[in-house]
């Protein structure tokens, strides 16, 4: 079984202990560290498979963790918080966390997300390179999972990449929040998570030309989202 490098960044010692015992049981080798300032250095130096990371932190906060090393870190970043607030799940996401997820969540919960997410990402990087897809200004390679946008290189999160593939891959038809939830997450859309609404924003922000944000991707009401095939 492969064993993954997973950083756990959380200053609630008696957790971190937790999920360090209980994941290191599994195919996980953790690694702890509770300052949020080291915790940066250690991301970019150690680059581990999965980055576990805690919204607040002494030294430094999650967001701005995240923030800082997305440019130089293209694996998993997962957040892990205590706080309900819509506002912190959107900026978590906008900043190119792969996945949010709330606290207290069991051990076993949290081992399927992350098992979840390892999968897409295998998935994504051992797919038979497909044709470059491109649509006015807008090239995808999924060769190498990258975005130019006007000629400008666009970094893209792993859940943000594979929503635009998907989109560009079916432009002109119009994809339901419960298709798109489906293929991203794997399971049934509840019909209230927000997740694809604010992927569906963030993309949107990273394709936009002269502030142009909504002429990419369509919403059509009450039905669903396109990308659309000319602009």
């Amino acid at each position: 079984m492969q064993e993954y490098s997973l950083l756990l960044v959380e200053d609630d010692e008696e957790l971190a202990e937790l999920i360090q015992d209980y994941l290191q049981t599994m195919e996980f080798k953790v690694d702890i560290e509770n300052d949020g300032a080291k915790a940066m250095a250690r991301i970019i130096n150690e680059q581990p498979d999965i980055v576990l990371l805690d919204l607040m932190l002494p030294g430094m906060d999650g967001i701005s963790i995240c923030k800082q090393v997305r440019s130089q870190f293209h694996n998993l970043i997962v957040m892990l918080t205590a706080s309900n607030e819509t506002m912190d799940h959107v900026l978590g996401l906008e900043i190119g966390a792969d996945e949010y997820l709330n606290k207290p969540i069991e051990p076993r919960i949290l081992l399927a997300h992350l098992r979840a997410l390892l999968r897409r990402q295998q998935r994504t990087n051992q797919a038979a390179p497909n044709q470059t897809l491109r649509v006015g200004n807008i090239l995808l390679d999924p060769s190498n999972r990258k975005l130019t946008v006007n000629n400008q290189p666009v970094e893209l999160a792993l859940q943000e990449y594979e929503l635009l593939h998907l989109l560009m891959e079916q432009q002109g038809a119009i994809l339901s929040r419960d298709e798109i939830f489906k293929q991203l997450k794997g399971i049934e859309y509840d019909g209230e998570n927000r997740f694809i609404d604010i992927l569906v924003s963030q993309l949107r922000s990273k394709l936009a030309v002269d502030g142009e944000s909504h002429k990419h991707i369509k919403t059509v009401r009450s039905k669903g989202y396109l990308f659309a095939r000319e602009f």
